[in-house]
């Protein structure tokens, strides 16, 4: 999707799977960010860890707003090389990572730009979003998040061109960079409102044909995030 600023020089976001595995599924028209509660940064730091055991409680439609725009939603219009900037870095500012959202009624990619979530492919992947051995631990969380790399971002990316954008394993050093600086503020907005948190390996081969991705993208790690388990 493009956005709508006439001059604005933007990234794209890349869609997998075809119109017909997502057309049952709906669009989700996100809401406006609204960050005025939860804790500071220093007691979210404070705060921060990894909870793995986490519940089947959904989470409300504007915490699934504030924490996809946390994540790396669009936080200023002018970003460097002319491109809407982001709340997560990355790499010439390439924004090569997409984010898909695994829920029980199915896959959809975020739109940092339009701040939606674009329909992808119905049904129930969740079993795919976590490592093997690991989905008894969260196998019926609300909401799991799929880091997906897109090469080809970072090879034809609008920033600096330099060198190491070309390079395969260079390529491979900054999109795992870039996913982890995602994944910790997923990890903080977690801690700053109370939620559980866990970031781990996914299916990647299963998720990467269901998903039906081309060959330069990657499927890298999966995060699972809900209310924690009272004990």
């Amino acid at each position: 999707m493009i956005h709508k600023g006439k001059k604005e020089k933007v990234q794209t976001v890349s869609r997998s799977g075809s119109p017909a595995l997502s057309q049952k599924l709906p669009p989700i028209e996100l809401l406006t960010p609204t960050l005025k509660s939860g804790t500071s940064v220093r007691e979210s730091l404070q705060q921060r860890r990894t909870i793995r055991e986490i519940g089947d409680k959904k989470l409300p439609l504007q915490v699934l707003s504030n924490l996809l725009w946390a994540a790396c939603g669009v936080n200023r219009k002018n970003g460097p090389f002319g491109i809407p900037g982001r709340t997560a870095a990355s790499a010439s500012n390439s924004q090569e990572i997409d984010l898909y959202v695994v829920t029980e009624e199915g896959v959809h990619l975020y739109d940092p730009f339009h701040h939606i979530l674009v329909p992808v492919i119905a049904g129930d992947m969740r079993d795919l979003a976590i490592g093997q051995g690991q989905a008894k631990l969260v196998a019926n969380a609300p909401v799991h998040l799929i880091y997906i790399a897109d090469v080809h971002k970072l090879s034809h990316t609008s920033g600096y061109q330099e060198p190491g954008l070309r390079d395969s394993e260079i390529q491979k050093s900054y999109y795992y960079v870039d996913t982890g600086l995602i994944a910790g503020n997923v990890y903080l907005f977690a801690a700053s409102q109370g939620l559980a948190s866990w970031f781990h390996n996914c299916n990647r081969s299963g998720l990467a044909a269901t998903l039906k991705l081309r060959a330069d993208q990657r499927v890298l790690f999966g995060q699972t995030v809900g209310y924690p388990v009272k004990k």
